[in-house]
Formats: C-alpha cells, sequence, structure tokens
C-alpha cells in the first residue's frame, strides 16, 4: 500500500511538476509528516541481523514482530534522513536496551531539537547527505569480513614496479617496450580480476569518507557531543585514511561525471600500475583495524537521525512518555494503535491479574491486545507511547497471535502452537516480568481438550508476577480464570440489517452471542437457524447444570 502510493506521487510529480523550494523550507514544512518511500527490508534490516546485541534486555523474535506488524509500525515511526539513521532505528526498536541515563539525555536532546526548527534542519540537511542507498553498506565495513589479498600478493607489489620501470627505460632503449607491452597484459588480467573484489567497496568506502564527514560536522554541536564525548578520536583516525579512500570516491564522480574519454585514460593508468588492487588492500587493512571506530561514527549519527525522527512522530502525533514503574501494574489511559486510523481508544487497568478478553470476531480484541504490546515497546524503545497515559514495569513481550501451518518442515497449525506455548512456558519461569500476547488459544483442536489444556496453560503464565492478555470464544474459560484474570469484554449491535461495532472495551464477560443471528440475518435457510438455536439452547441448559452439580 505504502509501495502504490509512492509510486502514484511519483507520477504525478512528473506530469505536473511543482514549483522548487528550498531545502530548508522543505524539511520545515515537513517535519513530522509519514515518509512516501520503498522500504527494503532486507537492507534496513541488516545492521540489526549481524549486530550482537547480547546484552540487550530482550531482543524482539520474528515471531513477535510478525504477530504486531513490526514492519507497518516501523514505516510510521520511521522519520528518519539517512539509512544510517534507518538501519539504527530499526535496530533500536527490536534490541530493547535498559538504559535510564541515556534515555534521559535522549529527551534533552529531543527537547532542543524540537524547540530549535534552526538547529534541527541544518542537522537534517547533513543527515540528508547519508541518505543514498550506498549508505546501506557503511555497516558492512565494521560488521562483515573483509576480503584478503591472495597469497601471490607480492607479485602485485613487483609488477607495479616493473611496469614504471620498464615504460621510462622503453624512452632510452625501445626494447623495454616490447617489456613493457607484456608487463600490461599481465596487469590486465590482475586489474580485471580484482573488479570483482572492488564492486563490494565502490559503494559502501565513498559513504564512509562521507559519513566521517557529516559526524565530524554534527560533533561541532556541544549538545549533541553528550553522545559520545570520545568521538573526535574515533574521526580523526578514519581520516587518516581519508588520503587513500578518496581514490574510490573519484571511480564513482568518473563515471557519473566525466567523459568516456577521461575515465579510459584513468583506466589506463590503473592497469599499468595496478593501483586498484594495491589501493584496495591497503585501505581494508587499515579499515579493518578502525572497526571500533567505524561504529562508533556509525552510533553516532544514527542515534541524532533516530532522535529527530522521534520529535518528527511526536510533533504530529498524540503521544506521551511512559513511566516505567517497579509496580507489576499495566496501566493505560486511552491508549490507541497507531497504525488504525481514527481509532476508537480504551483505557485498562491491571494491577494483581491478567487479562481475558471476550468478544466476537473483529470487534476489537486482537487489535487492543496488538495495540497494548506495540505500545510497550515503542515505551521501552523510543521512549513514547500512543496514550493519553501510560505505566508499566520493564518487562519482556512474547507471543501468539499469527500461526499458521509449516508444511515445509511438515508442521501443522497445532504443532506450531504447541511448541510456542511451550517456549512460553519456558520463559515465563525466569526472572523479570513478562507480557504473553495470545489469541484464541489451541483454536486448532478440539473443544474439550482446548479449555482443557487452556486454562492450565494460561494458569500457569500468570504465575510469577507475569502479565497475560489473551482472547478468547470459549465462554467456560471466564469462570475457570475468573481468580487470575480480569475479565474484559467486547461487544457488537445487531439489528434487522447490520452489524455494528462500538471498538470500546466493557468490563465482565461477554454474555450476548450473536452468531446464529448473524447467519439469519445473511438469509440462511430457516431450517439451519431453527436447530441452531434448538442445539445452542440445549448445550446452555446442559452446560448450567454441570455448574449447579460442581
Amino acid at each position: 500500500m505504502n509501495t502504490l502510493r509512492f509510486q502514484i506521487n511519483y507520477i504525478i510529480s512528473k506530469l505536473f511538476p511543482r514549483k522548487k523550494v528550498s531545502a530548508g523550507e522543505r524539511l520545515k514544512t515537513s517535519f513530522g509528516t509519514i515518509k512516501e518511500a520503498v522500504f527494503n527490508f532486507s537492507l534496513i534490516s541488516e545492521y540489526f541481523q549481524y549486530k550482537d546485541n547480547s546484552s540487550a534486555h530482550q531482543v524482539l523474535s520474528d515471531k513477535t514482530c510478525n504477530d504486531l506488524d513490526f514492519e507497518e509500525v516501523f514505516q510510521f515511526l520511521d522519520r528518519t534522513h539517512s539509512k544510517i539513521g534507518q538501519q539504527y532505528l530499526y535496530n533500536h526498536l527490536r534490541a530493547i536496551e535498559r538504559n535510564e541515563a541515556q534515555t534521559q539525555l535522549d529527551e534533552e536532546i529531543i527537547s532542543e531539537l524540537s524547540e530549535n526548527s534552526t538547529i534541527r534542519i541544518n542537522i537534517q540537511k547533513k543527515l540528508e547527505k547519508l541518505n543514498h542507498k550506498d549508505a546501506y553498506y557503511v555497516r558492512t565495513l565494521f560488521q562483515e569480513e573483509q576480503i584478503r589479498p591472495p597469497k601471490w600478493f607480492f607479485a602485485i607489489r613487483i609488477l607495479s614496479l616493473l611496469s614504471l620501470t620498464s615504460l621510462v627505460l622503453s624512452f632510452y632503449k625501445p626494447i623495454f617496450f616490447g617489456i613493457f607491452s607484456g608487463i600490461f597484459c599481465v596487469n590486465l588480467l590482475i586489474h580485471y580480476w580484482n573488479k570483482k573484489n572492488l564492486v563490494q567497496y565502490v559503494n559502501s568506502i565513498p559513504q564512509l569518507i562521507r559519513l566521517n564527514a557529516v559526524a565530524a560536522n554534527l560533533f561541532n554541536n556541544a549538545s549533541l557531543q553528550r553522545l559520545n564525548p570520545e568521538l573526535s578520536k574515533s574521526i580523526r583516525l578514519i581520516n587518516g585514511v581519508k588520503s587513500k579512500m578518496s581514490f574510490f570516491q573519484l571511480e564513482v564522480q568518473l563515471q557519473g561525471e566525466f567523459a568516456i574519454f577521461a575515465w579510459f585514460i584513468f583506466e589506463i593508468l590503473k592497469i599499468i600500475f595496478l593501483l586498484e588492487p594495491l589501493l584496495l588492500f591497503g585501505v581494508l587493512r587499515k579499515l579493518n583495524t578502525k572497526r571500533n571506530e567505524i561504529e562508533a561514527v556509525f552510533k553516532f549519527v544514527g542515534h541524532i537521525d533516530m532522535l529527530i525522527s522521534i520529535a518528527a512522530v511526536r510533533k504530529t502525533t498524540e503521544t506521551c512518555m511512559p513511566t516505567i514503574t517497579t509496580e507489576n501494574i499495566v496501566n493505560a489511559t486511552e491508549i490507541r494503535h497507531p497504525l488504525i486510523q481514527n481509532c476508537i481508544t480504551n483505557s485498562i487497568d491491571l494491577r494483581k491479574k491478567s487479562l481475558l478478553l471476550t468478544g466476537s470476531n473483529m470487534s476489537g480484541k486482537t487489535s487492543f491486545i496488538r495495540a497494548i504490546g506495540i505500545n510497550v515497546i515503542t515505551g521501552l524503545t523510543i521512549n513514547t507511547c500512543f496514550a493519553k497515559s501510560m505505566s508499566f514495569p520493564r518487562m519482556r513481550i512474547y507471543s501468539a497471535i499469527r500461526i499458521s501451518d509449516d508444511l515445509m518442515n511438515d508442521k501443522s497449525y497445532y504443532f506450531e502452537e504447541v511448541i510456542t506455548i511451550k517456549e512460553m512456558i519456558h520463559e515465563s519461569k525466569k526472572n523479570g516480568v513478562h507480557l504473553f500476547l495470545l489469541d484464541e488459544l489451541f483454536k486448532g483442536t478440539n473443544t474439550v481438550e482446548r479449555i482443557s489444556a487452556g486454562k492450565a496453560v494460561l494458569s500457569a503464565l500468570a504465575k510469577n508476577n507475569n502479565k497475560v492478555l489473551v482472547s478468547t470464544h470459549d465462554i467456560e474459560l471466564t469462570d475457570m480464570l475468573a481468580e487470575d484474570y480480569e475479565l474484559y469484554h467486547f461487544s457488537e449491535i445487531v439489528n434487522e440489517t447490520k452489524v455494528a461495532f462500538d471498538y470500546k472495551l466493557k468490563e465482565g464477560k461477554l454474555k450476548n452471542r450473536n452468531a446464529i443471528r448473524i447467519l439469519e440475518m445473511n438469509q440462511y435457510p430457516k431450517a439451519v437457524i431453527e436447530e441452531a438455536m434448538a442445539i445452542s439452547k440445549k448445550l446452555d441448559a446442559s452446560y448450567v447444570q454441570s455448574e449447579n452439580n460442581t
């Protein structure tokens, strides 16, 4: 949907070009608006995929991200201006850190950036220099192993020297021109053999030069210096390799700006002296010793871009900063799902118990559970919640909402769910508070065993001060779990012609049922409706009798 909108806007902009505005005016008027861009998550997520996040409070699993529509949430939150910032923000949202001092500093800087548009726009202009897709590859210079020179690399140095010597001597003795020609042919082979090595870095190294220059400029801001007071050392060390790295910038500029003749002359010189392999492996050797410095510069710029993005989200969306409490509570006032336009807000206050939700399909149960999960994640990562107020402890989030068959590994829906819930039970016994989000537990099996297993599992998950948010159609569970769970429901209004949902959370268990009534509205055969109603009444009577007997 976002991609289609971007393509339509692009076509319109070409057919009806707008009057050009200055970069400053554009950044000022667009601040806070949602990006109109194509999101390449394979590249956006690479920094996260390669980063060692073992020290994080929690790393969100792919399963939980899928359940909570993480990529769509990211597209909404991402207001960054550089590819570096985009990768950094993605990692920051998935690897939940625990650093109260950093959060406090971030809020001070966000406040300054929000209040002083002149400084913010100046920073945004710098960050946009890193918005080319090639900037995605900077992280490879400190996260991935670099190619190593071949064992015969010494021969390249010898051939370069012999080529120079024979070229000079050929001006005095023509016989040396023949030797030079032979060496040139060998160098030609080596030169084009090395192209496959060069192509891996023709994107990343020029962007590293640009990144370091942007970082140096941003570091002049005294407020931003507080993010990493020692960064100047990293900038200086990377600048020490700048002269050799500039060769790769020249390569890119020749491809884009100069005529074919200039490119041809430069290519001949590179072949004669084997400049590409000599410079490439020389630069890589030096950069390999500066991985920590490159990552420090990457984080510095990415963090600043992320803070501007947070400020932009808060400018155009009603948000609050959460209270991270030591109490085992989940309290949310007028919370909403950030992806639902004109979302109906709801409030919840869970103290000693968890939450059991009942209601019909499409009434809002799953969206409400997702809204809680998303807001806890954004609260813990970017100190921002989409609510009037929100309080919760520092917790780890796990979910079982969107489960499907794994046909490739011959696993049914039920078996996939069994494995997922088993992992949750294992996590529930660990120290700390956990938030478990579940939707219609064990719906892949029969009624009796679904209710039996559901009750046992939900009781187990709610122990050890954990919080569970679960939806169900099994009304029987409301009585079985009343000791550990607060009962709430969503309901709908059914009239003669339609079903209307108000999406408001209500206390207590669902008392009215409308499934058969909806069948009748959709003109099911009268005999089917009558039989369904009769069976329903019989089952209700049987259930009441069994309850009385117990």
